[in-house]
């Protein structure tokens, strides 16, 4: 189908950087530097500084980052870990594979973690929380790292959709013992394939997740004992590296588009959106996403893709627990579950056009408006 407003629009994003792109590609592979090579411990520093942590390890995606936090910071066989069913599947399954019990508990009104509810979770097996700070907005860390503190459990953010995300001056990804990062292509920060990142304040978790990636070579002729290959690769630390100096940029572009969406919207009683950007206050939201709910939320998906708007509905319109292969069923959700009923993401991306927002905006009103005159 030909999309009049697109998702994400990757060849336009191509286009913006082409040369400076097939340049650096030309360098990295003119030099043979393909493996854990300077381009990558270049990347690693000025990620880390970036997001305030000192330091920076990378992976070969966010889910592989998770996994290898966790066990890095002990997680393993016999621990309970809580986190929630609103996100990807990779949540859970980085705490499966480290061996330990994926605990999900409910989200509040923004969408994220139910802080309440974590700390109704925690069992003698609690050993970590895994805040998700999902759409670019973080959860409430404040509460979040007392309830740690007063329970001795480790806090592990999965700030796969915050880059740059903040609260009270400090960044997602620098809050808990380590913070991991997706730089899947339709991230803020894109790669072009798969890769991710650590970051963390602690030599220990760093030097173990260095480790870990790399089948457990800890230098020459020396192994940890039995791991992974996860590690990313030169070329895509290089691609990384030339694009995060635009970051702020492109924030701060997904934050005027965000208040477009706020503005045009916030009229329509059937919706229900995310909070607007903030001009001043201890939050920075970077809208990777703009998740709203929705009346009739079906009706209207196929309205706007009749009218060529290509949107998404969150994992294919189901929460972690309602994968019924996952055996985790049992969980009872119900802001969740009312969520998934009524949720969609709207196109927001910086090749995103005024008048895109504008013709995605109408659209909608459109369609409460023949639905009001049917009703």
């Amino acid at each position: 189908m030909e999309w009049r407003v697109r998702f994400i629009d990757y060849p336009a994003q191509f286009r913006k950087m082409e040369d400076e792109l097939l340049g650096t590609i030309r360098t990295v592979l003119s030099r043979g530097d393909l493996m854990l090579r300077q381009q990558l411990r270049d990347f690693e520093a000025n990620f880390a500084a970036f997001v305030g942590t000192r330091l920076a390890v990378g992976t070969s995606n966010c889910t592989d980052a998770l996994h290898l936090a966790l066990r890095a910071a002990g997680v393993g066989p016999g621990h309970e870990v809580i986190t929630v069913a609103h996100t990807f599947v990779a949540t859970a399954a980085a705490i499966h594979h480290a061996g330990a019990t994926p605990v999900l508990v409910d989200i509040g009104d923004d969408h994220l973690m139910d802080v309440d509810q974590a700390a109704a979770a925690i069992t003698p097996r609690t050993r970590a929380i895994v805040p998700v700070h999902l759409n670019g907005r973080l959860c409430d860390m404040d509460q979040l790292l007392r309830l740690a503190e007063d329970s001795g459990l480790l806090l592990i953010e999965d700030a796969a959709q915050a880059l740059g995300a903040s609260l009270h001056g400090t960044c997602a990804g620098a809050f808990g013992v380590a913070g991991c990062f997706s730089f899947y292509p339709a991230k803020l920060l894109g790669a072009y394939g798969d890769a991710g990142a650590m970051t963390t304040h602690s030599t220990d978790i760093a030097e173990k997740v260095t480790a870990l990636r790399d089948h457990g070579r800890t230098g020459p002729g020396e192994l940890s004992g039995w791991s992974f290959n996860c590690r990313m690769d030169n070329l895509q630390a290089a691609l990384l590296d030339l694009k995060l100096p635009r970051v702020r940029d492109w924030i701060q572009q997904r934050r005027r588009l965000a208040g477009m969406y706020h503005e045009r919207l916030a009229e329509l009683d059937q919706i229900l959106l995310p909070p607007p950007p903030a001009e001043s206050g201890p939050r920075v939201d970077v809208f990777q996403n703009f998740e709203i709910e929705a009346r009739d939320r079906d009706g209207l998906v196929a309205f706007l893709k009749s009218r060529g708007v290509e949107i998404l509905l969150p994992w294919g319109g189901k929460a972690v627990h309602q994968f019924k292969t996952l055996e985790l069923t049992h969980f009872s959700l119900p802001r969740t579950e009312r969520l998934f009923r009524d949720v969609l993401m709207l196109p927001l991306h910086t090749e995103l056009h005024d008048d895109h927002v504008e013709y995605v905006c109408e659209t909608i009103h459109e369609f409460y408006r023949r639905k009001g005159r049917r009703s």
